[in-house]
């Protein structure tokens, strides 16, 4: 697993690689599974629960850049934390897709599963659990996306 933890490195720039480190180790530490598997573009990696075998995060790498696919369970728990996000993390997750599910549960796929209903800058949005929470890793973001990781293990617990 390390090695191809070590491959996977390749593809991450080094201005976000001690931050890509930093955060498998502690999700790691914090009973995540890590996961690799290979990938067109690349590598998947994702961090699973080992109590409930349920995805947290995974790492997906893009031409726009390497993004971190969250799946916030728990959302609304915490959804404060979204409004405290920078801006260009706010205007991705309202720009992404609606989820038809929430919608209309007729014109989605049945074994899709929900997106997430949240409040961000006081307004609904109900979103696609595939692209809501989908943060490219970059200096402004990356403090945000292991906050908002936190929040989570915290809730899942």
């Amino acid at each position: 697993m390390e090695d191809k933890f070590k491959l996977f490195l390749e593809y991450i720039d080094e201005e976000n690689r001690d931050f890509v480190k930093d955060l498998n180790d502690y999700l790691i530490n914090n009973n995540c599974k890590c996961d690799i598997k290979s990938a067109k573009s690349g590598y998947l990696v994702s961090y699973i629960l080992k109590d409930n075998k349920r995805t947290l995060a995974s790492f997906v790498i893009r031409k726009s850049g390497v993004k971190l696919r969250i799946y916030p369970e728990n959302i609304n728990k915490y959804q404060g934390l979204l409004n405290t996000l920078p801006n260009k993390m706010k205007k991705d997750i309202k720009k992404s897709s609606v989820c038809k599910r929430l919608v209309n549960p007729n014109d989605c796929n049945p074994k899709c599963v929900k997106g997430y209903s949240f409040i961000l800058d006081d307004q609904i949005y109900q979103k696609c659990r595939y692209m809501a929470f989908m943060p490219t890793l970059n200096i402004e973001n990356n403090f945000y996306i292991k906050q908002f990781l936190e929040q989570e293990l915290t809730y899942r617990v």
